[in-house]
């Protein structure tokens, strides 16, 4: 027996688990079951990340987590259980496998088979925001090298244990040059360690392009985590519908199992919604636990359910399907096909002799020589009606060590000197001080002086960051015209 932890969530969650459960059970899965509750109630009783502290007691024991959808109160001050959870328990691997499954359920895509595997804990979800002047916000996108490292590696390896021919990377590296660079530049060392696979990399726009235009040329792609949210959702719903969508959260020592779709409130109660998005989590998880035989046998009873017309409304069309049922007929249905296969659509098979819980690694970074050349200031400046000449003049007087004020950037378009009169102009400038060729370093002292300095001049200054070499090689963004 296995144990692990189930919880019902709110909405149409309770129903399409306990359809879940009961067509596991029927199968013969061996699992013992401890369940938690989550979500709306759990937000409104205080607890503002949705789940109590009991909970991760269970989390702790079991390191298995079937979770449904929830619903997260409105209003500010309620963080997202998933991420939450995510971040909490280390799952840093999101896997979502996209499979159209024509012509039982209508796509324009019929022979898509795509798995989406997303980067699950940086990225822009890091969450780290700042009010930085009256009219700019700031939303800090953070890529690690062990955080990448093990995404990347985790794709290859779970396309060497799920029989997937080629893997492909999505980043926007030719502007964010040094975070998604690095995305990038993993995935392209990292292949050469994978020689049987075809490797690929796109500009995630022309490949989010491609991807909704012919899917078919994709197997498995690796993407930063917005990328991956975004881009898994659009996998899931040109399949035929993001209802049918699956997903898996693999860390080092837990995961979760959930239905990418949420809680639909308005369906609750009613005896309608498809529990088959939950149901393709749960066979995820029967495969992760190693109880594959169960998982390849209620896997291919859902595909003849679903080759038989068995349908539940959102999924019905009068010339398609046979019979349309509710949540409680769906799951029935399934169970009276166990031991059954498909006939038209492609049959399923997990390896039962084969270590499903597949993992990525990384190496730390062997340290750098690293030298200050110099530092962003960032001002909240609204004098003079904003002419960024009237701020180069000022700051043109302030000097420490080899740094003084070079480049005055608005928005990330250079405005000083030499900038054009067209540019428009917010109340948040980036005012960059180094040495004239940006090769003679400082220290931290520097820093702090011009800092004073400023500051004692009635400037408002937002931030710092200090631009350096690592080993040499410049480890900061330009500003146009340098």
């Amino acid at each position: 027996m296995t144990k692990i932890t189930v919880a019902k969530g709110d909405g149409i969650g309770p129903e399409i688990m306990d359809a879940t459960l009961k067509i596991l059970q029927a199968a013969g899965a061996k699992l013992e079951i401890e369940p938690i509750e989550i979500g709306e109630k759990v937000y409104l009783d205080g607890h503002k990340s949705g789940i109590a502290p009991e909970s991760w007691e269970s989390l702790r024991r079991t390191k298995v987590f079937l979770k449904a959808p929830i619903t997260t109160p409105q209003g500010g001050g309620f963080k997202s259980l998933n991420v939450t959870t995510r971040k909490t328990l280390g799952l840093y691997a999101n896997v979502r496998p996209c499979k159209s499954y024509h012509p039982y359920v209508a796509t324009k895509h019929p022979v898509m088979d795509v798995v989406i595997i997303r980067e699950n804990e940086e990225d822009l979800y890091a969450g780290i925001e700042h009010q930085q002047t009256d009219e700019v916000t700031q939303c800090l996108k953070l890529i690690t090298k062990p955080g990448t490292e093990k995404i990347i590696r985790f794709a290859f390896e779970y396309a060497k244990a799920y029989g997937r021919k080629k893997v492909a990377c999505f980043t926007k590296d030719n502007i964010m040059k040094l975070t998604d660079g690095l995305f990038h530049k993993m995935f392209d060392e990292i292949a050469k360690e994978y020689p049987e696979f075809e490797s690929e990399h796109w500009i995630v726009d022309i490949g989010a392009a491609k991807l909704a235009d012919t899917p078919e040329n994709f197997d498995l792609i690796v993407m930063p985590n917005l990328y991956g949210d975004i881009l898994s959702d659009v996998a899931a719903q040109i399949t035929g519908s993001v209802g049918l969508g699956g997903s898996a959260n693999i860390g080092a020592e837990y995961a979760m199992f959930e239905a990418i779709h949420g809680s639909a409130p308005k369906r609750a109660g009613q005896d309608l919604a498809n529990p088959s998005g939950l149901l393709l989590g749960a066979i995820q998880m029967l495969v992760y636990i190693n109880q594959p035989k169960v998982a390849e046998r209620v896997h291919n009873a859902w595909l003849k359910t679903l080759e038989d017309g068995v349908h539940t409304y959102d999924l019905y069309k009068e010339n398609v399907s046979k019979e349309k049922v509710g949540t409680s007929g769906f799951a029935d249905a399934v169970i009276s096909r166990l031991g059954q296969r498909p006939q038209k659509l492609e049959a399923v098979h997990y390896d039962e002799g084969l270590n499903h819980q597949v993992q990525g690694s990384y190496s730390k970074a062997v340290p750098a020589k690293k030298d200050l050349v110099g530092v962003d200031i960032f001002l909240h400046w609204n004098g003079e009606d904003r002419d960024p000449n009237v701020l180069g003049e000022i700051l043109s007087k302030i000097t420490s060590g080899p740094f003084k004020n070079n480049l005055i950037t608005n928005r990330g378009v250079k405005v000083y000197p030499d900038g054009l009169p067209e540019t428009f102009c917010t109340d948040h400038w980036r005012c960059r001080f180094t040495s004239e060729n940006m090769d003679l370093p400082g220290d931290y002292k520097n820093v702090i002086a011009l800092s004073q300095r400023i500051s004692d001049l009635g400037l408002d200054i937002i931030k710092t960051e200090n631009l350096c070499r690592f080993d040499g090689e410049r480890a900061f963004s330009l500003g146009q015209g340098q």
